[in-house]
């Protein structure tokens, strides 16, 4: 039974072995080069100033080889788990369902839940190794970078922790991998046809991934919040708005800064604790010098409402998200299995 599960994923297992020699040799020729300016930058033995330096590293990389690389890693994570699903998991099952190749398999001595257990183990793991050893690669060329944007604003798009990158870093895409295989085999033996079953999987992939990194992985810990004075005068930002005929508002974000921290929400919030938005008094909206508005903001007394999960948090944040796909394809896996087993021949 393994030895044909092999024969047929062969061609498959070969591209997969050539896309990560590719990856090897692109990263190993291009990440000494990396690390050396990483480090004679001075970032290593920072202790002051490290923001400048950091923000000088990242700048000079931005639009060389090494920025075009670290943009491509991202997209390669990304799309390797849906191909694995597409192309591993869609046809794996529904193709011998089409061509009615299955009932070969199932008059021999071989039970329905072996076939179609060793089908499901054997490239599961094709797929977890192959999503790795991506992961482990990149990751290990992307880490001057990653260290280097970790001392820049809070919330931004590019920290290790932010959904943008996250995904694409540590065993994050192990579970992605497995979880797309799953549903791949799943939408296969459901459908029948292997076509349709490629296009639910890449349209369902998508759609869970972009739940699970907007409304699931942000509270798969509760969020840390603190309070801290808003100062007008550091503010990132300060805007006054009208809608219409209505009387005027204002949007107000404080300053926060907490190296490598993923900003869930920065609420501007009243001494009542309801959200401050208005309506601006005169010192904001006639032509006086802005830190006359700063003043008057200032005198308020309004706090900065944030709710963040710390860089501290990126490990536990990655088990926890790999956790719930890995659950998720385990019950994927036992309801192809059920189906199959009540499917008649």
């Amino acid at each position: 039974m393994v030895w044909l599960t092999w024969r047929q994923f062969r061609w498959q297992a070969g591209a997969a072995a050539a896309l990560l020699a590719v990856v090897a040799i692109v990263l190993g020729v291009t990440g000494p080069g990396l690390v050396t300016r990483y480090d004679q930058i001075g970032l290593p033995s920072c202790h002051t100033a490290c923001t400048a330096l950091a923000s000088q590293y990242i700048n000079e990389l931005e639009f060389t080889t090494y920025g075009k690389l670290f943009y491509a890693g991202l997209v390669v994570m990304y799309l390797v788990p849906a191909l694995i699903g597409i192309f591993w998991g869609a046809p794996l099952i529904s193709r011998e369902l089409e061509t009615g190749t299955f009932r070969l398999a199932w008059n021999q001595s071989v039970t329905r839940t072996r076939w179609t257990l060793g089908k499901l183990s054997l490239i599961g793991l094709a797929s977890v190794a192959t999503a790795g050893l991506l992961s482990l690669a990149i990751s290990w060329w992307a880490s001057p970078i990653d260290h280097a944007l970790s001392y820049g604003q809070s919330g931004s798009h590019f920290l290790r922790l932010s959904p943008l990158v996250f995904g694409a870093r540590g065993v994050a895409p192990l579970g992605y991998a497995v979880f797309a295989f799953a549903l791949g085999v799943t939408a296969g033996v459901l459908i029948r046809r292997a076509v349709p079953a490629m296009a639910v999987t890449l349209v369902v992939f998508a759609a869970v991934q972009i739940l699970m990194a907007t409304l699931v992985q942000p509270h798969l810990i509760p969020p840390v919040q603190t309070t801290a004075p808003f100062n007008a005068s550091t503010a990132n930002e300060v805007v006054i708005t009208s809608s219409g005929s209505g009387p005027l508002t204002m949007i107000l974000k404080g300053n926060f800064s907490m190296p490598g921290a993923w900003i869930l929400s920065n609420q501007t919030i009243a001494p009542s604790g309801r959200v401050f938005d208005g309506p601006p008094g005169r010192a904001c909206t006639a032509n006086l010098p802005q830190q006359d508005c700063n003043n008057w903001l200032n005198s308020l007394h309004l706090r900065q409402l944030i709710s963040y999960q710390p860089a501290s948090r990126f490990w536990p944040l990655q088990f926890a998200e790999t956790g719930v796909y890995l659950v998720l394809a385990a019950g994927l896996g036992a309801l192809c299995t059920w189906q199959i087993r009540r499917r008649r021949a």
